[in-house]
């Protein structure tokens, strides 16, 4: 029977968990089963408190749990299928790579704390991956979505369904000679000379 109100943090990995009745080693007690759905009650250092839709709650290693990025699909709702998951593993990889050449250019002493969150501002990236499984965030649609490796599916959203499309992101612009151009946030303002080369 699942408690009223029963809403899971976290899933329990592929493997299981042990669990322990207080978070202390010398008291073990039934491991969760892989893949169950638990709440995270509260954590004391590396010990996670979890609860099952059940009722029950044991201790675990917290830092095994996998989270969710937000409620799960009910049960009887297939999750929607979507598009080939390689452009969005792409997005999230380019996204990856702009932040650490931020953290690098901060840490040699190339940006200072305001050149790093300028270089920054903007990035939005989410990935879980657990052997052949894996959940990304998708910025332009504020979801997650689930792979298995072949198709990616909608898992959750940031918001409620809409009713009417997403209005169309902007479409960048060529500066005439002589007015300054935009670039992305962080980038320097660049300004177009009246021959046509950048100053």
């Amino acid at each position: 029977m699942t408690a009223p109100g029963f809403r899971p943090t976290h899933i329990v990995p592929q493997h299981g968990l042990p669990a322990w009745e207080e978070p202390d080693p010398a008291r073990p007690t039934v491991g969760l089963d892989p893949l169950l759905p638990v709440r995270l009650l509260e954590r004391r250092g590396d010990w996670g408190r979890v609860q099952c839709s059940n009722g029950w709650s044991a201790w675990v290693d917290g830092r095994l749990l996998v989270a969710v990025p937000q409620d799960p699909p009910a049960p009887d709702a297939p999750m929607a299928r979507t598009a080939d998951p390689r452009p969005l593993l792409i997005r999230a990889e380019e996204a990856l790579t702009r932040y650490r050449f931020a953290v690098e250019g901060l840490m040699s002493g190339d940006l200072d704390r305001e050149g790093f969150g300028a270089h920054t501002l903007g990035l939005r990236l989410g990935i879980v991956v657990d052997g052949e499984s894996v959940w990304l965030y998708d910025p332009d649609h504020g979801r997650w979505v689930y792979t298995d490796g072949t198709r990616l599916h909608t898992y959750a959203a940031d918001e409620a369904p809409r009713t009417a499309p997403r209005p169309p992101a902007p479409v960048p612009t060529r500066a005439m000679p002589g007015e300054p151009t935009r670039g992305m946030p962080g980038e320097p303002t660049r300004v177009v000379s009246p021959d046509g080369d950048p100053r």
